[in-house]
């Protein structure tokens, strides 16, 4: 009992921290790394542990899943250079950079351990970026290259870790041994995913019991990330384009009674285990911290704060050069896009630059790591070094940072928006025509009003749009008080009060 005491204890001030920072204007990753480290540092006596090789499929598989739902395949496309750029050659820079710097550092490690560390620390972590910018609805085309490196840089950084947790065991491989296998391993994770992603839409069809639906979701999702790495190929890979393939089959199968209560779900269990994974890392720095004598503890801060430096280093490197590079080739050859959007420049390279926090993903590799690993606890603690140090200087300096740039792209988003809309609405209307029925004037006006107008959260919403949700907003209001109120004096029970309290969550939703 006082374990479970402890941990909801833990989960409390963790969520009172997220509120803090939303309150600021921060990304919560941030305050929940500096609730880890203040954990670290107190005197708390704790039995929870993880085992390390439910580390990954407990923290990275329902992350990837709940990032690669959202991604669209076609900006992907438009934009393949700069992410290819980002999740291939810059994530292997900065795992070799950092393995020299480790190296010279501690001599004492194998050169695949750093190498480990160097993959552990190489991937940054679009959540905390995306919970700074989006609010400050940043140029599509940022948002669009920062959350597909973060899709797609994991497999990279965490094949690269694989290999080097098995050249340890085997005590050194070279390339020709390990190149089949991992050719092997991309090839059928990209051809297992959306085969397993055909069945479990095949499985979910039959399911109308919304919780049922929900936790054959989760079971599916860590069923094919076991499955994969029992096989040898790579769970993230899979768990991508098993996602992918679902995300654009799904919304055409799922009702909507299924997939509102879904999203809140998925939503929440994310934000749950971003603070697990905290936790977690905080109790085990925690033994490490206090078994360190001085000589080594100073050398193990010294380690951090150099990874610190050069996965920053290497990352404005890599950006602002290739940009130079791109910005030469479209003064020669000019700037032809699919489809309209930002022009690259120094600006928003140097956002993209600045973006490179880390997070869940990081820490997850370096709980990860086996227990015999060699120099464990100097990868751990530098990985969550590495994981604090980017969350405080880059979360609480980029949202200023764009600010200052002022970089708009016109809002391709929002015309596209605005196309969809126009297009639905006479859709739904055309199923109307004919019938003058007071009915058929309701449905006619209720959607005129939700597809008729502009986005009502934002600075362009018409006058019209905004009044209709502000009457909409205080209609449902005072329904709601009556309800209230008529539950309370026991005019009517529970069972008729959740009935219409659902209905009025329909409307509120709408």
């Amino acid at each position: 009992m006082h374990e479970l005491e402890q941990l909801i204890g833990l989960f409390v001030a963790a969520v009172a921290l997220a509120a803090l920072a939303r309150r600021v204007g921060a990304p919560y990753p941030v305050f929940l790394a500096i609730g880890g480290a203040g954990l670290a540092l107190l005197p708390i006596q704790s039995t929870f542990s993880l085992p390390p090789e439910l580390a990954l499929a407990l923290f990275v598989a329902p992350v990837l899943l709940d990032a690669a739902f959202d991604s669209s395949l076609r900006d992907l496309r438009d934009n393949w250079l700069p992410v290819t750029g980002l999740v291939v050659f810059a994530v292997g820079l900065t795992t070799l950079a950092v393995a020299a710097v480790v190296r010279a550092l501690v001599p004492e490690m194998p050169w695949a351990a750093a190498i480990a560390l160097g993959a552990v620390v190489a991937p940054p972590d679009a959540v905390s970026a995306s919970a700074v910018l989006r609010p400050l609805r940043p140029p599509h085309r940022i948002l669009t290259v920062l959350e597909g490196e973060s899709l797609l840089n994991d497999a990279t950084a965490l094949l690269i870790l694989r290999l080097a947790i098995t050249a340890v065991a085997a005590d050194g491989v070279t390339f020709g041994d390990v190149a089949p296998t991992f050719l092997l391993g991309v090839v059928g994770s990209l051809v297992a995913g959306p085969a397993m992603g055909w069945v479990t839409l095949w499985l979910l069809d039959r399911v109308r019991h919304v919780p049922t639906a929900i936790i054959l979701q989760f079971v599916t999702t860590f069923s094919v990330w076991m499955i994969a790495e029992r096989v040898g190929l790579s769970g993230v890979l899979t768990m991508v384009s098993y996602t992918i393939m679902v995300a654009r089959v799904s919304p055409g199968r799922t009702p909507a009674r299924v997939r509102i209560p879904t999203y809140a779900v998925w939503e929440t269990v994310v934000f749950a285990l971003n603070i697990l994974a905290f936790i977690f890392i905080g109790l085990q720095l925690r033994p490490i911290v206090g078994s360190l004598s001085p000589n080594v503890r100073g050398q193990y801060v010294a380690v951090a704060a150099a990874v610190l430096v050069t996965v920053i280093v290497v990352r404005l490197t890599w950006q602002l050069s290739v940009s130079a590079v791109t910005q030469w080739w479209h003064r020669r050859f000019g700037f032809t896009p699919p489809r309209p959007m930002l022009r690259p420049s120094f600006k928003s390279a140097l956002i993209v630059a600045w973006a490179g926090m880390r997070g869940i993903v990081s820490l997850a590799a370096a709980l990860a790591l086996p227990a015999a690993f060699p120099h464990r606890d100097l990868v751990v603690l530098t990985a969550f070094a590495v994981v604090l140090g980017t969350l405080v200087i880059h979360g609480l300096t980029l949202g200023p940072l764009l600010r200052c740039f002022d970089l708009r792209d016109g809002d391709p988003v929002g015309r596209e928006v605005r196309t969809a809309r126009d297009r639905t609405l006479a859709a739904a209307l055309a199923t109307l025509d004919g019938d003058q029925s007071d009915s058929a004037m309701s449905v006619r006006r209720e959607l005129a009003a939700h597809l008729g107008g502009d986005e009502n959260d934002g600075p362009d919403a018409d006058g019209e749009s905004a009044r209709h949700h502000d009457l909409h907003a205080r209609a449902t209001h005072a329904a709601r008080q009556v309800l209230l109120t008529m539950r309370a004096d026991e005019e009517i029970g529970d069972d008729a009060f959740h009935r219409v309290e659902e209905q009025l969550d329909w409307l509120d939703m709408r």
